[in-house]
């Protein structure tokens, strides 16, 4: 092995980058923050077509109207009544592919957001290279594929799989999109992987371009392989207020992680989670994989270390949570799951869940609808009759 490979070999596979050291792509996420997700208002690059820009930005104007009316503002009411005073301001939101706005919905107080879910974060050095007709074409399949996410307030698998090849990559896209929609704008934008202990490695430059050859493949059978870089497969997105260079900076990091349990028990992911202490969490629209006794790991690992959830039915099945200390309370109605497949046991007793307990009104879709289309939430605390631990 010559020296040069030596030297390469040893960037990728050696030591622990720390974040100082991370390649910061803050370029391409203000580039994102403007021409994607339509925050702020600085020139645009001579490069980056104007017009097509500005009937973009004209169509999301219009969605985030709609996104601030019906879902941020009454949600943001809504948990500022039943969220308890000082909460970790760790989030957890695993299954939370895209969903960073509904975390900063829920959890207005965070300072470091997890989400996990199949999907990679994508190249974030393509947009600025796309012509004005890949421009315009990229624009139109990022719009029909966040108008899930702006207008339900979740995305669906088939949306996230579109979008996991192409110039615009659907998690940076979505991400960047739901902290413009909150009023927040970028700081920086690094890309890393876990190490086996759970510690983080950030990318450094001369490592994404050892890794440029090699693509983020698949992490489920059922899912699809990406066009970009598996150095691009994990993202951290600082951001604070727009405007308020003195705000307190977010950190967001994205996952992409199998969390069944064969993936997760045991992992680097694992041990980085366990690593957080307590944590506030959150899910919905999770396919209601927390049921399955395949998920197992995960589930335990919120029922052992969150102190709060938010969620739809699709979140900690009532034998788990009464088992592991937590009560839970409804919200909305639930008459049977969303998904034909949801299993039969857990969907009776949330059934039962709901009904045991008063009508409680809810203003707007937190996740999925269930079968006949009622909105639902529930939260999960601990009961004040029982020591969770116990």
């Amino acid at each position: 092995m010559n020296l040069v490979a030596v030297v390469v070999a040893v960037a990728v596979f050696g030591g622990s980058a720390r974040a100082d050291d991370a390649r910061d792509y803050i370029d391409d996420a203000k580039l994102f923050y403007r021409v994607v997700a339509c925050g702020g208002s600085d020139p645009l690059p001579a490069t980056v077509d104007a017009a097509v820009v500005d009937k973009h930005c004209a169509e999301m104007a219009k969605r985030y109207l709609d996104f601030t009316a019906k879902y941020a503002k009454p949600a943001e009411e809504f948990f500022s009544k039943v969220r308890p005073a000082k909460l970790p301001t760790t989030v957890v939101y695993p299954f939370g592919g895209g969903d960073l706005a509904s975390a900063l919905v829920t959890y207005p107080d965070a300072r470091e957001i997890t989400t996990i879910s199949l999907e990679h974060a994508g190249d974030p050095t393509r947009l600025a290279k796309l012509d004005k007709r890949a421009l315009r074409s990229s624009l139109a399949d990022y719009r029909n594929a966040i108008e899930g996410l702006l207008a339900l307030h979740d995305s669906t698998s088939e949306n996230m799989r579109k979008l996991e090849v192409g110039g615009i990559p659907g998690q940076l896209s979505f991400h960047v999109t739901g902290m413009t929609a909150m009023g927040f704008e970028p700081v920086s934008l690094k890309f890393f992987k876990l190490e086996d202990d759970g510690t983080i490695h950030y990318y450094t430059q001369a490592e994404i371009d050892a890794l440029a050859p090699k693509k983020a493949h698949k992490i489920k059978e059922a899912w699809v392989d990406t066009d970009f870089s598996q150095a691009f497969s994990n993202m951290e997105l600082t951001f604070r207020k727009a405007g308020d260079p003195k705000a307190p900076l977010i950190v967001h990091r994205h996952i992409a992680w199998n969390l069944g349990d064969k993936a997760f028990k045991g992992s680097a992911l694992e041990k980085h989670l366990l690593a957080k202490g307590k944590v506030a969490a959150m899910t919905k629209a999770a396919s209601y994989l927390l049921w399955a006794s395949y998920f197992s790991g995960i589930r335990d690992y919120l029922l052992a270390n969150m102190v709060w959830m938010a969620s739809d039915s699709t979140g900690i099945p009532p034998r788990n949570a009464k088992k592991a200390g937590f009560s839970q309370t409804t919200y909305g109605t639930f008459t049977g799951a969303f998904l034909e497949d949801a299993g039969k046991e857990t969907g009776e007793a949330m059934v039962k869940l709901w009904q045991g307990q008063p009508r409680r009104k809810l203003p707007f879709r937190y996740g999925y609808p269930d079968i006949d289309k009622h909105v639902h939430l529930m939260i999960t605390a601990p009961d004040e009759k029982k020591d969770p631990k116990k």
